[in-house]
This record gives C-alpha cells, sequence and structure tokens, in this order.
C-alpha cells in the first residue's frame, strides 16, 4: 500500500488507472479506523481493481467549541490497518492543500440538511459536502463506500451527487456495532468507563423502539418518548435529539410506516454519539 498526500498527484495517479480501464472504489474516513472502517474497505476490495482510502480530519465541518482539536488521529495505525484489510492507495492530504488560501467555493445542499444534525450543527453539512465533492473529484471513483450510521450524511451525498451529475456510485453499508451493540465510531475511545456503559442507552432504546412496531405501535410520538425516557434515564446523556423521519426526504414522520428511521443524537459526557434504525423494516407488507 502506498500513503499519497500530494492532492495533484493523486488525481494524476486516479486518472491513469481510469484510463487503463481499471475499477477505483473509494472509502473516504477522516482516519482512527475501527471495524466499521475496515467492512466498507473489504466491501470495495471486492468490487474494485484499485482500492482507495482517504484519511482527512476535515476542519471545515467543525463548528466552534466541537471536537476537531481532540478528534483522534494516528496516521501510522491506520496505515497498517488500511493496507492489512486491502487498500492499495492511503490518500492523507495536508488542509492547507485541500484549502489553499483564497479558497471560496462550497457545495451546499438544501432541505435534507435543514434537520438532524444540520439544524443541531449549523454549517456541518456545507464542510461534509464541500469535501467529498473535492474527494470525488481528486480520485475519481466508479464507486464509493459510506457507513449508514451517519445516515443523514449518506442522504446529502446521494442528492449531491445525483444533483451534480457525478459520474459514481453512492453505497451504502450495514452498521457495524460492538458485541454489546453500541454502534462502532472513532470517537467512543473519549468515553470514560462509566460513559462507555451508559452510552449503551442509545441501543438498547432503538430495540425499545423496534419491539414498540413489532406489537403494533404506528404513533411516532409514542415510540418517540419511550426512546427519551430510556436514554433520560442516564445522568451522563443529553440528547440532542430523537426524530422518526421519512428515509428519502427525512421529513417528519408521525405515522410510522415502512418508510420511517428511527435518528438518534445524543452526547455522553462530552462525546456525541449518533445511531439509527429503519423501523419501517419491522412493519409487515401490507
Amino acid at each position: 500500500m502506498e500513503i499519497i498526500e500530494d492532492v495533484a498527484q493523486m488525481q494524476q495517479r486516479c486518472l491513469e488507472a481510469r484510463q487503463k480501464g481499471l475499477r477505483i472504489a473509494f472509502v473516504p474516513t477522516m482516519g482512527y479506523l475501527h471495524e466499521g472502517h475496515l467492512s466498507l474497505v473489504r466491501a470495495a476490495r471486492a468490487e474494485g481493481d484499485i482500492v482507495v482510502l482517504s484519511i482527512f480530519v476535515n476542519p471545515t465541518q467543525f463548528g466552534d467549541g466541537e471536537d476537531f482539536d481532540s478528534y483522534p488521529r494516528d496516521l501510522s495505525r491506520d496505515a497498517e490497518m488500511a493496507r492489512t484489510a486491502g487498500a492499495n492507495w492511503l490518500f492523507a492530504p495536508r488542509a492547507k492543500d485541500m484549502y489553499p488560501a483564497g479558497y471560496a467555493t462550497w457545495v451546499d445542499v438544501e432541505g435534507l440538511t435543514d434537520t438532524l444534525c444540520g439544524a443541531s450543527r449549523p454549517g456541518h453539512f456545507r464542510g461534509v459536502t464541500t469535501v467529498v465533492c473535492k474527494l470525488f473529484n481528486i480520485v475519481q471513483p466508479h464507486v464509493a463506500f459510506f457507513g449508514s450510521k451517519d445516515f443523514q450524511q449518506l442522504a446529502v451525498i446521494r442528492r449531491m451527487s445525483a444533483d451534480l451529475n457525478l459520474p459514481l456510485e453512492v453505497r451504502g453499508m450495514p452498521i457495524v456495532r460492538e458485541p454489546d451493540g453500541l454502534a462502532m465510531s472513532s470517537r467512543n475511545v473519549n468515553l470514560s468507563p462509566a460513559e462507555r456503559g451508559q452510552a449503551l442507552c442509545l441501543y438498547e432504546a432503538i430495540g425499545i423502539a423496534t419491539a414498540l412496531v413489532r406489537a403494533g405501535e404506528r404513533d411516532s410520538r409514542t415510540v418517540i418518548e419511550a426512546v427519551r425516557r430510556r436514554i433520560e434515564q442516564e445522568p451522563e446523556a443529553a440528547i440532542d435529539y430523537v426524530q422518526i423521519c421519512h428515509a428519502q426526504t427525512l421529513a417528519d414522520c408521525h405515522a410510522l410506516d415502512r418508510h420511517a428511521v428511527l435518528l438518534l443524537a445524543v452526547r455522553v459526557g462530552t462525546t456525541r454519539l449518533i445511531d439509527n434504525h429503519h423501523l419501517g423494516e419491522e412493519i409487515p407488507e401490507s
């Protein structure tokens, strides 16, 4: 595996690969890799002649007071994990090269970014879509893999890619969880032992919601209230949002149907965690 930092070199290598007829599969990340990321690399390996994994902690998607400075970083660790999983090229650009002096162009997806994380983190998705669009232009992938834990991010990137006629497939992959159910996240390392135990309230709340829907509950308010009650039992857990939304539009669902997705954002101590579950999959087809 080769580590490439230079933007122009990365783009040239990828353009040459495409000219040779090679299929490029891409996994964009912010690093501090875990099994969720590695599952994406293995999926990319199964489909691509060249697998590119990027590591870039993107400063423009962090707001004031967020965890940009404390976000975990360990490039040598990540490089070994990426190599073992099957990546060919690790793209690790510098911020000054991604956003050079005078940088003034942004990609802004409207509508889908007005709710959930977009509402609680103003400007976040402008940073996400801008950097992902830049990465797509540099890496020139045929297919890009994203985890479904970041459900809104995946929906926004799909919308951006369709609206801008980007010639690639955006592939969402299942959430990967720890043995006790906690969704894998690079931020989990920031949880203290006590906070790590309390963080299970997200997964347990999803279990409560799932049981209610399987038992026939279709009122979103009833499900949301049950989810909130479980999370609020934990002294270090502070709810950012608990919403049930339409899987495509992210509009609030008042009556649960096959499109309903439960989405959670909870701060445990100082660590912000997100999770989701497609409740519609628990509803039998009529």
